[in-house]
């Protein structure tokens, strides 16, 4: 499966943005997908996951009532709500997506990467 992920900018704080991974090739209904994030200098961390049916969502304790996942799989796309974005929530932002239906967080469980979209927020 191919990633495109997009809709990322600038934002102030307090303001909201929606990411989107739009997948390609193989079904996409039988993939978990997840949004991972890196900042300048530290390692990519977990930000949220979603079952295949989207019928269980997990989140990081960072991000967790701020932040939405949903997916669309009559369309290909995984989405990321962000809202009352804080300065710390800067970083490039991954989709990826995971073949097996057990949800992971750690970046070595998924198998397919986006190219990432940066988020920057300012204080």
């Amino acid at each position: 499966v191919q990633l495109q992920a997009s809709g990322g900018g600038l934002v102030q704080a307090g303001g909201s943005l929606r990411l989107s991974c739009a997948a390609s090739g193989r079904t996409f209904s039988s993939y978990v997908m997840g949004w991972f994030r890196q900042a300048p200098g530290r390692e990519r961390e977990f930000v949220a996951t979603i079952s295949w049916s989207g019928s269980r969502t997990y989140y990081a304790d960072s991000v967790k009532g701020r932040f939405t996942i949903s997916r669309d799989n009559a369309g290909n796309t995984v989405y990321l709500q962000m809202n009352s974005l804080k300065s710390e929530d800067t970083a490039v932002y991954y989709c990826a997506a995971r073949e097996n239906d057990l949800v992971v967080r750690v970046p070595s469980g998924y198998q397919y990467w986006g190219q990432g979209t940066l988020v920057t927020v300012s204080s």
